[in-house]
């Protein structure tokens, strides 16, 4: 009898750790399903190397893990500085930071695993730094840093670059030694596609461009000044409010203001720094995200090599959260994964992407100890 009930406790044992166990899925059929597992993503980096190594290339990215693998060069470019990947994901534009400078068109081959140069026309200034396409995608612009300029081509029906440029040279100056001139930074299109705003480092200001029925670009007015020696560089729209964010290179702030449909004009709403109080060496800063659901924004300081981090009130107010170190050097770019699980940063000096896990629910950062090496990665395109 007492042999009985040890060898009924023995399977009781058993048992229970069984029960606790997750359990596989079930199919409609009764099968168990094997875990569903997310395919790698493909991801686009331009670069600044010189020589062999100069060009885009593609590296894989686990959605899960956050690592980097499989680096191979898909086209070879000169200078590929700025990318844009069409909403297909077919084809691809790059701003080629040359003298002359030059904006790129590329398709992919049939099995996907090289880049066809398709056109290349000149970008009508020198240093071409950004590259943007309108949201119907049959307009291109670019802006040239060196000579101060912007650029427009019409783009056909299968995303070629037609030869008709409208170029357009900024005029101005600023009090910082950088701004002894005009320097065209970034392009972007309205989210209306009513407006091409360029952001220009030497004059302190957002200029706003009418977009005309013939898609020409009418007389700029300025959509925002900014303060002395800011000198703006790149800007990113709120996902869902009629809101804007501007990155200064100069002053290591960023901006918040309202957007005018209408107008295409700004209205500043808050200011805030990317360092840390004391801080005093060299800095410049360079590029700027928004999380989707519009609360968390991100920006890269370049030589205190960081991410500074914010939470976007709902008037658009920012609070600095934290500013974690890139693992790297130079953080000339940087980009958030389609999920926003992770954001990966393009460290140019030091010749490596690092890859940090993204807390939704607080915004902060983690690093994840991924990282790959590429010479001087600038982009980053998923």
């Amino acid at each position: 009898m007492q042999q009985s009930i040890g060898f009924l406790l023995f399977l009781v044992l058993l048992l229970i750790p069984a029960g606790c166990k997750n359990e596989s899925k079930k199919s409609p059929t009764g099968m168990m399903e094997a875990p569903i597992q997310k395919e790698n993503l493909k991801l686009l980096v331009g670069t600044f190397a010189e020589g062999d190594g100069q060009g885009i290339y593609q590296l894989d990215f686990n959605p899960e893990t956050g690592e980097l693998t499989n680096s191979r060069r898909v086209a070879e470019e000169n200078k590929p500085g700025y990318l844009y990947l069409s909403k297909d994901g077919n084809r691809v534009y790059s701003s080629n930071g040359t003298k002359p400078g030059s904006v790129s068109a590329f398709q992919w081959n049939k099995d996907k695993t090289a880049l066809n140069r398709v056109g290349n026309l000149p970008s009508i200034g020198d240093g071409a730094c950004y590259v943007g396409v309108s949201p119907e995608e049959h307009l291109l612009a670019a802006a040239n840093y060196s000579s101060g300029s912007i650029v427009l081509y019409p783009l056909d029906e299968k995303g070629g670059m037609i030869d008709d440029p409208q170029g357009i040279q900024h005029n101005g100056s600023g009090p910082h030694p950088n701004q002894k001139s005009a320097h065209a930074h970034c392009v972007q299109f309205s989210q209306n596609g009513k407006f091409l705003y360029a952001v220009d480092l030497g004059i302190d200001q957002v200029l706003t461009y009418p977009i005309d029925s013939d898609n020409k670009l009418g007389e700029a007015k300025v959509g925002l000044q900014l303060d002395p020696g800011d000198g703006p560089r790149h800007l990113v729209f709120h996902p869902t409010q009629n809101m804007v964010f501007i990155i200064n290179e100069l002053s290591s702030t960023v901006v918040s203001a309202t957007v005018d449909e209408e107008t295409g004009v700004f209205t500043t709403i808050d200011k805030k720094s990317t360092l840390p109080d004391g801080y005093q060496e060299p800095n410049a800063c360079a590029d700027i995200h928004i999380s989707k659901d519009g609360k968390f924004l991100y920006a890269s300081n370049r030589g205190h090599n960081s991410i500074a981090v914010y939470s976007v009130s709902e008037s658009g107010e920012l609070k600095l959260l934290t500013i974690v170190s890139v693992q790297g050097d130079w953080p000339r770019n940087f980009t958030l994964s389609p999920d926003g699980n992770f954001l990966l940063v393009a460290n140019q000096k030091s010749d490596n992407i690092t890859v940090f896990e993204v807390d939704k629910q607080t915004g902060l950062l983690n690093y994840t100890g991924n990282q790959i090496h590429l010479p001087q990665p600038v982009c980053l395109k998923f």
